[in-house]
């Protein structure tokens, strides 16, 4: 059996099939994670949706931010479609109720302690350890299951950008939302600059990678997550970003992950979408 990550698809269904067909992927034995934002900015949202869906037990997926604007939107809240979206498709199918409950029942933090790594979209800050996230994801989770309209009407802000254990209700359910699903750089005392987007050399002298804060508890565990295809392919600080822009005509990136060791990721070439120039 072999267990693959692979980075943010964004509606790229073909290139998912062309580098699964390059992996000789058997859904009766191997596996993939896949680091969420399934859906929009690419050409064929829906049949992804319906594709990922239908792979059953051999996927593991986890929500990106990307696929909660799908759920608000889809519940009226949030700020709506934006220039770019390729959503309509899943809103007006007639599965649309279908997919989109089965999107929701989806993690925002997946683990396997036989293999050794967790997976999620975008980030953790330093303040937290495994359990710690563990937990955060839970009550995200548990709040979409029961009330999803009370979450996403609260779900849109940059505030808190610090964490504490005494947040509570909204607040600390956003902190851990943006976290999970947007978080790329913080300071070294764990203040989050959600508003940075571009690559490490163009970041301010205050701005860490999430990955690269000094002495974070979460160093010791094998993370793979997407979200930030200005980063690309990254293996530090046992962080491996799998987001190397599928969507914009990069790569649609596979890692390995049932080895000892980590193998040599593979890049399955894209052909990108007219006039998508960033993956946010």
């Amino acid at each position: 059996m072999a267990v693959y990550a692979i980075g943010d698809l964004q509606g790229c269904l073909e290139s998912l099939q062309g580098l699964l067909d390059h992996l000789r992927f058997d859904k009766a034995q191997d596996q993939i994670w896949l680091t969420g934002d399934l859906v929009n900015r690419g050409p064929s949202s829906l049949a992804t949706l319906r594709y990922v869906r239908d792979l059953g037990d051999c996927v593991s997926t986890v929500l990106g931010n990307h696929d909660l604007h799908l759920l608000a939107v889809a519940a009226g809240r949030g700020r709506g479609l934006r220039n770019g979206d390729t959503l309509i498709d899943i809103l007006e199918a007639p599965d649309c109720d279908e997919l989109l409950a089965w999107l929701r029942r989806q993690p925002l933090l997946h683990e396997d302690a036989d293999l050794g790594w967790s997976m999620l979209h975008a980030g953790l800050p330093p303040q937290w350890d495994m359990q710690t996230a563990r937990r955060a994801a839970r009550e995200v989770e548990a709040a979409l299951a029961t009330d999803p309209d009370a979450l996403f009407a609260a779900m849109y802000a940059d505030q808190p950008d610090r964490w504490s254990e005494t947040l509570i209700g909204s607040d600390r359910l956003r902190f851990s939302i943006n976290c999970f699903t947007r978080l790329r750089y913080c300071t070294i005392d764990g203040q989050l600059l959600l508003k940075l987007k571009g690559p490490p050399a163009t970041a301010p002298a205050n701005a860490l990678p999430w990955f690269a804060v000094p002495h974070r508890p979460t160093a010791n565990q094998r993370i793979v997550f997407g979200h930030w295809s200005a980063l690309g392919y990254n293996d530090t600080h046992n962080a491996y970003g799998l987001d190397t822009g599928c969507v914009w005509g990069g790569a649609l990136t596979a890692l390995r992950l049932d080895n000892a060791a980590p193998g040599t990721p593979i890049h399955f070439k894209c052909p990108g979408i007219p006039g998508v120039l960033i993956n946010d």
